[in-house]
């Protein structure tokens, strides 16, 4: 599938749905950030925003990233709204074709999945590059497939956090994997809805 066909499909994702007015962030965020020092961020996949926010309400510098225009919108007006405009800045990214060219102390990507064409490890590489000394990469990914997602293939491989590690294929001089791992959760869904999920965290931080 084109680029623009996933411009176009999260576009509409996005668009068929009501702004969100308090998207929370993801469990595993605050589970590794809550003890590390604000500074400078990059929310890879920001969509709703709920990391972004999370994250500027204490105190650190984001940088929000998002394919769908509509998203990025969202996201700065709600910002805006809330008085986080300045610590906040929310742009247009396709990742299989540009990325923020700045340094980070703490890049997330959680759940960045897609039905489209995209070189993932390609991506988390140029990320891991992107970390400032003592800088950490959170990658975040479905370990197994919740009641209400949207893709739900029954021979679905979900690599572990190891795989997706091996894929990326750092030096190890440079980069160190503080955390590998799979734990359980119960998530909320739609209108509610829970179930047990697994995670697949990976946790690398750049030591040189």
């Amino acid at each position: 599938m084109s680029p623009t066909d996933a411009v176009t499909f999260w576009n509409g994702v996005y668009a068929a749905r009501s702004p969100a007015t308090d998207p929370q962030p993801n469990d595993r965020l605050t589970e590794v950030v809550s003890d590390l020092s604000p500074a400078d961020a990059l929310d890879l996949g920001c969509g709703d925003g709920g990391d972004t926010l999370w994250l500027a309400d204490r105190g650190w510098h984001v940088t929000a990233v998002d394919i769908s225009a509509v998203a990025v919108a969202r996201l700065a007006d709600l910002t805006s709204s809330r008085g986080l405009g300045n610590r906040v800045t929310a742009v247009r990214h396709d990742l299989s074709k540009s990325f923020p060219q700045s340094r980070f102390d703490l890049i997330c990507a959680h759940y960045l999945h897609t039905p489209f064409d995209l070189d993932r490890a390609d991506v988390l590489r140029v990320a891991a590059h992107a970390l400032r000394p003592g800088g950490r990469l959170l990658v975040v990914d479905h370990g197994s497939t919740a009641p209400w997602s949207w893709n739900q293939d029954p021979d679905l491989h979900y690599p572990s956090p190891q795989d997706v590690a091996a894929g990326i294929d750092l030096d190890p001089a440079t980069w160190l994997v503080e955390r590998a791992d799979a734990p359980r959760r119960i998530a909320t869904g739609p209108q509610g809805r829970t179930a047990e999920v697994i995670d697949h965290v990976l946790l690398i931080r750049r030591t040189a």
